[in-house]
């Protein structure tokens, strides 16, 4: 897939704040993409459940919760999770 075709999505879903705030600010492990290894599947973004990795595959912090959800369904284990450092 080249960088000028779009994914078709099934779901569609925007993050929000929810009523505690940003999700991000929580977060113990942040996600961090080795452009290297990374194919531009985007079964990174299909899988993320708060909808933080848009269609260029960059990971909003300000909305991820660091589950790992994306550098568990990575098949180049391009996705890293790292400690957040305060």
């Amino acid at each position: 897939m080249t960088t000028t075709q779009k994914r078709e999505r099934l779901a569609m879903s925007r993050p929000v704040e929810g009523a505690t705030g940003k999700t991000g600010t929580w977060r113990v492990f942040r996600p961090v993409v080795d452009r290297e290894k990374c194919n531009a599947c985007g079964l990174c973004a299909t899988y993320c459940p708060d909808a933080a990795i848009n269609d260029d595959l960059e990971i909003d912090l300000t909305y991820c919760k660091g589950c790992g959800i994306c550098a568990n369904e990575c098949p180049k284990k391009a996705i890293g999770m790292v400690r957040e450092e305060k």
